[in-house]
């Protein structure tokens, strides 16, 4: 049993690793849905992600916020999803199950968070994953650290 963060840009296949995880019986928790933000992005409801880490020792929770790194010591493995940012922005702009991405002002912001954000989520990694390889590869890798 472990706790993973599974983090990294929009458009790395967070979700749709999640997904995956789920499908396969793993307890799993989006952080972009079900009100763990304020719902622009924001930082994590710090006490529902304590309550959620202090009752179940065997969760995925996928998620990129300002204040993840509170969380950090909570965490026994922490995966960093990365593509690059070419490959970001395409998904993004193509995906249907989110809006986010598809405006050239959102598209620079990714290229920014690439820049200044990404590298502090690869210090705070111990894993990093190529978002490129088959989601069944990828649920097989963070499978291996549960």
């Amino acid at each position: 049993m472990a706790r993973i963060l599974l983090t990294g840009m929009s458009g790395a296949g967070k979700s749709t690793l999640l997904a995956e995880l789920a499908r396969r019986g793993h307890r799993t928790v989006e952080t972009d849905l079900d009100g763990w933000t304020d719902g622009n992005g924001g930082p994590w409801d710090e006490d529902r992600m304590t309550a959620l880490l202090q009752s179940h020792p065997d969760v995925v929770v996928c998620g990129t916020a300002e204040n993840q790194g509170r969380f950090r010591e909570r965490f026994d493995e922490v995966v960093l999803l990365s593509a690059p940012v070419d490959v970001l922005i395409e998904r993004v702009r193509t995906r249907t199950d989110n809006p986010y991405g598809r405006t050239s002002a959102q598209q620079d912001e990714i290229r920014r968070y690439v820049r200044g954000v990404e590298p502090a989520l690869r210090r705070m990694a111990t894993v990093e994953l190529d978002g490129r390889r088959p989601v069944a590869e990828l649920a097989d890798a963070v499978e291996a650290l549960i």
